[in-house]
C-alpha cells in the first residue's frame, strides 16, 4: 500500500509540472507573435474600455507635413519623438535667429572696417564719452551678476534633472533584471529536476522536455538581459552626454562672461572683441538648451501620464506595446492550474495519512498544503498549522519507512518502501518544492506586479522631482539667455562706440599739428 501511495503521489505532481512547463514555453512564444490566445475573465472585462490617451501628447508632426500627432505616447514611433522634439522649436528658432543675427552683424563689422571711414570728431563728443560711459558699465556690471546667479540655476536644474532621471532609468533597469532572475530561477528549478530524473532512471522523454524547456527560457532570461543592458547604455549615454555638454557650455559661459565684463571695464578693445564673439556663440547654445530641456519636461510629464494610465489599466494602455502585460496574462490560467492541481493533491495525500493515523501510523503528519482553499488558490506557505510539514520535508517522514541498504535491501518491520522508490520520491518532492520557492517570483511576473510596483514608487516619489528639475532647468536656461542677449548688447554698443571714439581721436591729433606749424610758420613770414 505504500508503494501505491507513493505512486499516487508523485506521478501527478510530474504531471502537474510538465503542463506548467508547456505552458511557460507557450507563453514565451507568444510573447513574440502578434496574436494572442483569448484572456482570461480579468481582461474581458477591459475590453469595453478604451484605451486612455492623454490630450498633452497631441502635436504638430514635422515628419507628417505638420500635421497633428495622435498616437498617444509610444516611444517605439519615430512620429511621437519628432512631435515631443518640436515642442523645444521656440528655444531652436530663436537661436538660430540670434546665430544668424550675430553673422549678418559681424558682415557688416567688417564691411564698414574695409570699405568705410568715417571723418572727425567733436570735442563735445568727446566730453560725452568720459561722461556717458558710466551708466552702460554699470548697467553691464548688473547684468553679469545676473548672468552669473541665472548660470548657477541652470547647473542646479540640470544636475537635479540628470540625478532623478538616472534614478527612474535605474529603477526601470533593476525590474527588467529582476524579471530575468525569476525565469533563471525557475529554469534552475527545471534544470534540478531534469538532473535528479536522470539520477532516478526517470523516463527520457521527461527529461529531454524538460532540457529543450528550459532552454528555450533561458534564452527568453537572456533577450530580456541583454536588452536591458543595451538600453541602460544607450539611456545612460545619452543623460552624461547632454549633462556634460550643458555643464560645460554654462561653466564656459560664466568664464566668458566674467572675462568680458574685465576686457570692457579695462577697455581692452581687441580682448573684448573676441570675448563679445565667444559669448554670442555661447548664446545660441543657452537658447538650444532651453528647447532641448522645455522638451525634456514635456517627454517626463507623458512619461509620468502614461505611467497612471498603467497603473489603472494595465492591459490596454499606452505602454502595452513595450510591456505586453496582457500577454503574459495566458499563462495566469497555467499557475491557477498548478495551484489548484497541489491543493487537490496534498489533500488527497493528507486523506491517505489520515486513514494510516487511524489504522497503523498515528503520529504520522500531515503535509501542508500551500494554497488556500477555492476559489483564490492563493499561495500562502506561512500559514501552515504547526504539526504539518513542507513538501519538501516528505523525504524526511518516508524515510522511517525506508528499508536500509545495510540489511542487504531487506525491509524490517514497519519498513515497506525501496530505496530506489525513496531516492525518486526524494528527487520529486524537492523539485516540487523548487519550484513553490519561486512560484512568487513567477506569479508577480505574469501579473506584471514587479513593474505595478517600480512604477508605483517612480509615480510616488520620482515624476514631481523630475518635472520639477526639468522645468527648473528651462526657465534658467531662458532666464540666462535672455540675461546674455541684453549683456552682449550691451558690450557691443559699448565697444563699437568706444572703436568710433578711439579712430575718431587718431584723426584729429594730426591735423592739430598741421595747423600749429601752419600758425607757426606763418609768424615766422610776418615777422619778417
Amino acid at each position: 500500500m505504500g508503494c501505491t501511495n507513493g505512486t499516487r503521489l508523485l506521478v501527478p505532481l510530474l504531471f502537474i509540472f510538465l503542463i506548467f512547463a508547456c505552458n511557460l514555453i507557450e507563453t514565451a512564444a507568444e510573447l513574440d507573435s502578434p496574436t494572442t490566445a483569448s484572456p482570461p475573465d480579468s481582461i474581458s472585462n477591459n475590453e469595453s474600455q478604451p484605451m486612455r490617451q492623454s490630450d498633452d501628447t497631441v502635436r504638430v508632426d514635422p515628419l507628417d507635413n505638420f500635421k497633428k500627432y495622435r498616437g498617444g505616447f509610444d516611444i517605439t514611433n519615430k512620429h511621437y519623438w519628432s512631435s515631443v522634439i518640436f515642442t523645444g522649436v521656440y528655444g531652436y528658432t530663436i537661436g538660430l535667429l540670434w546665430l544668424l543675427s550675430g553673422i549678418l552683424y559681424g558682415g557688416y563689422l567688417l564691411a564698414t572696417a574695409y570699405c568705410c571711414k568715417r571723418n572727425g570728431i567733436s570735442k563735445a563728443k568727446s566730453f560725452c564719452h568720459k561722461q556717458c560711459s558710466l551708466w552702460p558699465t554699470l548697467l553691464a556690471i548688473i547684468f553679469t551678476i545676473l548672468a552669473i546667479v541665472a548660470s548657477g540655476l541652470a547647473l542646479g536644474g540640470t544636475a537635479r534633472f540628470h540625478s532623478e532621471a538616472k534614478t527612474v532609468v535605474n529603477i526601470i533597469i533593476h525590474t527588467a533584471n529582476e524579471a530575468s532572475e525569476t525565469i533563471y530561477n525557475t529554469t534552475g528549478a527545471m534544470k534540478e529536476m531534469r538532473d535528479k530524473l536522470g539520477e532516478t532512471n526517470g523516463t527520457g522523454e521527461a527529461t529531454t522536455f524538460l532540457t529543450s524547456t528550459s532552454q528555450k527560457l533561458d534564452v527568453e532570461a537572456a533577450d530580456i538581459a541583454r536588452h536591458a543592458r543595451k538600453n541602460r547604455r544607450l539611456i545612460d549615454n545619452g543623460l552624461k552626454i547632454v549633462f556634460i555638454v550643458t555643464t560645460v557650455a554654462i561653466s564656459l559661459n560664466l568664464v566668458a562672461v566674467t572675462a568680458l565684463s574685465v576686457t570692457g571695464i579695462l577697455r581692452i578693445r581687441r580682448a573684448i572683441f573676441w570675448f563679445i564673439a565667444i559669448c554670442w556663440c555661447l548664446t545660441v547654445l543657452c537658447w538650444l538648451f532651453f528647447g532641448i530641456y522645455f522638451f525634456l519636461e514635456k517627454f517626463s510629464s507623458d512619461t509620468c501620464t502614461a505611467l497612471e494610465n498603467f497603473q489603472e489599466n494595465p492591459y490596454n494602455n499606452s505602454l502595452s506595446s513595450i510591456l505586453p502585460c496582457d500577454e503574459l496574462l495566458s499563462a495566469k490560467s497555467v499557475l491557477f492550474d498548478v495551484s489548484a492541481g497541489i491543493y487537490s493533491l496534498v489533500n488527497e495525500v493528507n486523506s491517505n495519512i489520515s486513514q494510516l493515523q487511524a489504522t497503523t501510523y498515528p503520529n504520522l503528519a500531515y503535509v501542508c498544503n500551500p494554497f488556500s482553499a477555492p476559489p483564490e488558490y492563493v499561495y500562502q506557505p506561512d500559514n501552515c498549522p504547526a504539526n504539518t510539514i513542507r513538501i519538501g520535508d516528505i523525504p524526511k517522514i518516508l524515510g522511517v519507512f525506508t528499508c536500509s541498504d545495510a540489511n542487504n535491501g531487506t525491509c524490517q518491520e514497519g519498513q515497506f518502501i525501496s530505496t530506489s522508490d525513496y531516492k525518486t520520491a526524494e528527487a520529486y518532492t524537492s523539485s516540487i518544492q523548487n519550484l513553490l520557492n519561486v512560484y512568487p517570483g513567477m506569479e508577480n511576473l505574469v501579473e506584471c506586479q514587479s513593474v505595478k510596483d517600480a512604477f508605483s514608487e517612480i509615480l510616488g516619489q520620482h515624476c514631481k522631482p523630475l518635472r520639477r528639475s526639468a522645468h527648473m532647468a528651462w526657465a534658467a536656461m531662458v532666464f540666462l539667455s535672455i540675461i546674455m542677449v541684453v549683456l552682449v548688447l550691451i558690450w557691443t554698443a559699448q565697444a563699437r562706440h568706444d572703436q568710433e571714439l578711439h579712430s575718431l581721436d587718431g584723426s584729429v591729433k594730426p591735423q592739430a599739428n598741421n595747423v600749429v606749424i601752419k600758425d607757426h610758420s606763418s609768424s615766422n613770414g610776418n615777422s619778417v
